[in-house]
């Protein structure tokens, strides 16, 4: 593994970190008079997001413009953001969703340049509270000789469960614009169908050492480079995972190629705390738009 120490992180990741607390903060003073804990709901963290600074603009806006520097498109009216990507993996196995280039690459439907700590960051903007991964516990009583050759696992696998994310991949083509949910885009080789639509499980990652030898921790996904996992993994490195127990085996997902675009072509990444059947006016305006396709034959 490549060294990579949590104090060497991007300075951007620390200013990012600070705009956001300053939502916090406002968020917090706005609604102090009738508050009941010291964390603010997410409703109440727009809410004070949009109060007018010294300055005459909002916390809201200087955190957007801060993660659009990096690539992320934050909005917390909506409760979305999004990330550009492109499509990487068509035509093999799966075991993750989006990587970046740091990431297993080989086996993700699209890659992204962003650094997963940033979205890490504007996915907690938006009120986000870390699920449960994945666990893996012996069955008991223990499975005889004859049940597990037939097929009975020695464990039993709980799903992940807990908040998380609808995921969307956008992107237009011509006058249309195209709007799917990620699952409709992963087809499930096991029974010929697209992955079951469900709220994708938010981790967080979390903070390891790249050695042992080393005295600072760094973020897992920044450090392994993948952002969201098809397949369970037991270590909890990403930020989100699927959470449907077919996941659990890891030879039966690929990519809906009737469907996404050509390989290396761009899409817009969408995570929203709702259900979206349209997108917001300004985000669906920035979407990439596919290159035409060439004629049959080459126009020959």
């Amino acid at each position: 593994m490549i060294a990579h120490s949590w104090s060497a992180r991007p300075a951007m990741l620390i200013a990012l970190t600070s705009a956001l607390s300053l939502v916090l903060t406002a968020a917090s003073q706005d609604t102090s008079s009738h508050a009941t804990s010291n964390t603010a709901s997410p409703s109440e963290v727009t809410a004070g997001a949009q109060s007018p600074t010294k300055d005459g603009g909002t916390p809201a806006a200087g955190l957007a413009k801060a993660f659009a520097a990096q690539g992320i498109h934050l909005d917390l009216e909506h409760g979305l953001c999004a990330i550009r990507a492109s499509v990487d993996i068509r035509e093999d196995l799966l075991e993750y969703l989006i990587v970046n280039p740091r990431g297993a690459a080989h086996e993700s439907t699209f890659v992204t340049g962003v650094l997963p700590s940033q979205l890490n960051v504007a996915l907690l903007a938006l009120g986000v509270k870390p699920g449960r991964n994945a666990s893996w516990s012996l069955r008991d009583p223990a499975p005889t000789p004859e049940e597990m050759h037939a097929g009975t696992s020695a464990y039993v696998v709980k799903p992940p469960e807990g908040d998380g994310f609808y995921v969307y991949a956008a992107w237009k083509s011509g006058a249309e614009t195209f709007l799917y949910r990620v699952e409709d885009l992963l087809l499930d080789r096991a029974t010929g169908q697209t992955m079951r639509r469900h709220k994708w499980v938010y981790l967080g990652s979390r903070l390891v050492r790249a050695r042992e030898s080393d005295a600072q921790e760094a973020f897992a996904a920044d450090l392994e480079g993948n952002l969201i996992n098809i397949a369970f993994f037991e270590q909890g490195n990403t930020l989100l995972t699927a959470a449907l127990p077919e996941c659990l085996t890891q030879t039966i997902w690929m990519t809906n190629f009737w469907i996404v675009p050509p390989r290396e072509s761009e899409v817009e990444i969408v995570f929203s705390k709702e259900r979206l059947a349209t997108l917001p006016a300004d985000l669906e305006q920035s979407l990439p738009v596919l290159a035409p396709e060439p004629p049959p034959g080459n126009g020959r």
